[in-house]
């Protein structure tokens, strides 16, 4: 099969072929359409998340239709395969309804081979039948930049005035779901980016501007997506009492030293860390619902580098997605 494999981290991914992953128990084999481009990718390839394996196939937002069946999934069935690969489900974490903490945890695209190919194999268990109504390009956006924002909205209680800083693939998700339950939305950018800010406004945000300025009110709780450690101050800054600011990236810079008093009046500061089968489960019954439309940029399996130059850069308007066989 044709692969796109990380050999080292700081390095391009090199177009390889790679021999077909093996059927196993548990195990289902699907022939990728799609795969979404995620910043968590970005931070795997660029060497910010620590020991991936390798040599990697990266991507973890995969839509595809199943080649060697399993117990849940027959031939053809077309599935969603998640960041969360495999927990061992006997610890504390998994008992009791947290797999997303398992210690012992395996996440698709860093410690198992991805979707950055034409073949992938996953452990059933984790894989989620993909919602009809939506083609390969526009579900894979769901598979993560959807599920952990839909994490992060719940996380973030029932604010009505609820800030969103950085506005990507997971921003532009949230903020269709936050309508739809009746919030408004502050969409909360780099100063110049006049862009993100203008798509902010076509899906409903009420204001968008510069994240690192005042809200133009008070927030009942913030989502920060952006990686940038100087956000958090600044939303805590921007909530009011009683509201919460939710980090919902797997990694950040350092968040500098900030007085007291933005932390004061029982505000809280918390992370998200990746998802669990039931998030899955509630946000792909919703998405339909809502409905949730992406917007995606398309990109060739080998063009996989420029789709993470592009995310890099910010230059990308909703998600990247590799056209693999869609």
């Amino acid at each position: 099969m044709k692969a796109m494999v990380l050999d080292s981290p700081g390095t391009p991914l090199r177009e390889a072929e790679l021999p077909a992953p093996e059927p196993g128990p548990g195990r289902v084999v699907v022939a990728v359409d799609a795969c979404g481009v995620c910043r968590t990718d970005l931070h795997v390839v660029d060497g910010e998340l620590p020991d991936p394996k390798l040599p990697l196939v990266p991507g973890h937002q995969v839509v595809g239709r199943v080649v060697e069946p399993g117990e849940r999934f027959a031939v053809g069935a077309r599935v969603g395969i998640p960041w969360l690969g495999w927990t061992c489900g006997e610890c504390r974490y998994c008992l009791s309804g947290r797999e997303n903490l398992c210690d012992r945890a395996r996440f698709t695209g860093y410690q198992l081979d991805g979707g950055y190919a034409e073949l992938v194999a996953a452990d059933e268990r984790f894989c989620f039948p993909v919602p009809k109504g939506y083609d390969d390009l526009q579900a894979a956006p769901l598979l993560c930049a959807g599920l952990i924002g839909y994490r992060s909205l719940r996380l973030a209680g029932d604010a009505e005035r609820l800030g969103l800083y950085g506005f990507g693939a997971s921003a532009h998700i949230v903020t269709q779901v936050a309508r739809h339950e009746g919030r408004r939305v502050f969409a909360f950018t780099r100063a110049a980016d006049d862009g993100a800010q203008a798509f902010a406004r076509e899906l409903g945000a009420v204001w968008a501007g510069d994240a690192l300025s005042p809200a133009p009110e008070e927030l009942d709780a913030a989502i920060v997506f952006a990686p940038v450690g100087e956000l958090v101050p600044a939303a805590l800054a921007a909530v009011a009492k009683g509201g919460a600011v939710v980090c919902a990236g797997i990694h950040m810079s350092d968040i500098p030293s900030f007085p007291y008093e933005l932390l004061w009046g029982e505000r809280v500061v918390r992370s998200v860390a990746n998802l669990t089968r039931r998030d899955g489960e509630e946000f792909l019954e919703l998405a339909p619902r809502v409905p949730v439309r992406t917007e995606v940029e398309a990109f060739r399996l080998e063009e996989a580098n420029e789709a993470l130059g592009g995310l890099r850069a910010g230059e990308i308007r909703g998600a990247a997605v590799l056209a693999v066989g869609a």
